[in-house]
């Protein structure tokens, strides 16, 4: 057999060139980025703000799109282990679509608190407040327009990073207190998608953000993810009752199918009668996350994903003490995304690092509240390799 030598990888516009040596011969090879987005699909003006696209790219070809609209993430182009691009996030090709109902939460940023309230009540320093329902009797993601549903504030710091802004007025979908909020994206040389949400408020308020994207590491659209391997550090989630709220008890993962402690397909197990499978309609529970080993920042590992066939992994690193892992039980592919494929149900798994649900009307939760003078500051870092 002929040996091959690879020299190097050459980023041009949109394609990748990997140089290999054959037999004293140079063969170029080209990996093509499919884009399917079109920047004119995104250029709007909403409640007399500019929407548009805003592009990340890494000195190794990575490239992540999002609009302002909610800051979502509209794509995210990785490798797979023979250097081939795909994007591997869920989304629609145009802000009409984000905007209409079947726009859901799609790469989006969730606040001002990610994840349920009971009742869309809380209570906090003595006052009862009533928060906007929209998930039965309880608040879900922020509320009817939550921070996904509006557009905020663009800064292009470099051409892999970029920060958006906006002030939460008081009582903005029942919350007290105006509220600064700050999200800077980061595309690192390291394959690292970084996340830093900062928030100042002049009342005290709960809050918790968290990204949403749906992530399929063979490609969007294709197909459902149940033979993606999951690994997790957890060894307990929070329980829910029949309306997906925490009941306040902690269950230990070991011998249920919650357990991912070691390395297990999503799918092994997620059709088994264990009540808690049946009252998410799968996996959607917030697992508490083993923070006993920290680096000097703070932040820990919470969760590896592969994908067997692409060899495309993705791992995600946090300072929050959960993480919501939802394996999108409730798409039917009504849904037709920005490649022309629907969307399938369990077509994508979500990990979205947070605080716990509930926290404002659990005690025994970490608490969510920020006061003045305090900053509120959570980290998510999504970590692309492959093996």
């Amino acid at each position: 057999m002929n040996s091959i030598k690879c020299l190097g990888v050459i980023l041009a516009s949109t394609f990748l060139f990997v140089q290999c040596k054959q037999d004293n011969k140079v063969k170029k090879v080209a990996k093509e980025k499919k884009h399917m987005i079109k920047e004119g699909s995104f250029k709007d003006t909403i409640n007399g703000e500019e929407v548009g696209l805003y592009k990340l790219k890494n000195k190794n070809g990575l490239e992540a799109v999002f609009t302002n609209y909610g800051q979502r993430l509209v794509a995210l182009y990785v490798p797979d282990k023979d250097g081939s691009f795909s994007d591997i996030v869920l989304g629609l090709s145009s802000i009409k679509e984000y905007t209409g109902p079947k726009g859901g939460y799609f790469g989006a940023v969730i606040g001002r608190y990610g994840n349920r309230i009971a009742n869309g009540k809380f209570t906090l320093n003595e006052t009862e407040y009533t928060l906007v329902k929209n998930n039965g009797e309880n608040h879900l993601h922020g509320g009817v327009t939550g921070f996904n549903d509006v557009v905020w504030k663009t800064k292009s710091i470099s051409s892999s990073e970029v920060e958006f802004s906006r002030t939460s007025p008081d009582m903005e979908e029942g919350y007290p207190g105006n509220v600064e909020v700050a999200v800077n994206y980061k595309l690192t040389d390291a394959n690292e998608l970084k996340i830093q949400y900062t928030a100042t408020t002049d009342k005290a308020t709960p809050i918790n953000l968290t990204h949403h994207s749906f992530f399929n590491l063979k490609g969007e659209g294709q197909g459902d993810v149940l033979d993606h391997v999951l690994t997790l550090n957890s060894d307990a989630f929070t329980a829910l009752n029949k309306n997906q709220i925490p009941t306040g008890e902690i269950i230990d993962v070991k011998g249920t199918p919650f357990d991912f402690t070691t390395p297990k397909e999503i799918g092994k197990e997620i059709n088994n009668s264990h009540e808690q499978l049946i009252l998410g309609n799968g996996y959607d529970h917030n697992f508490i996350i083993d923070s006993s080993k920290k680096n000097p920042a703070g932040i820990y590992f919470a969760a590896r994903v592969v994908e067997p066939v692409s060899g495309r992994v993705m791992e995600v690193y946090t300072n929050e003490p959960g993480m919501q892992l939802y394996t999108s039980n409730f798409l039917d592919g009504s849904v037709v995304g920005k490649s022309g494929k629907p969307y399938v149900k369990r077509g994508a798994v979500c990990i979205e690092t947070q605080h716990y649900p509930d926290s404002p009307n659990q005690s025994k939760f970490p608490s969510t509240i920020l006061n003045p003078n305090e900053t509120y500051s959570s980290v998510c870092i999504y970590k692309f390799l492959v093996e």
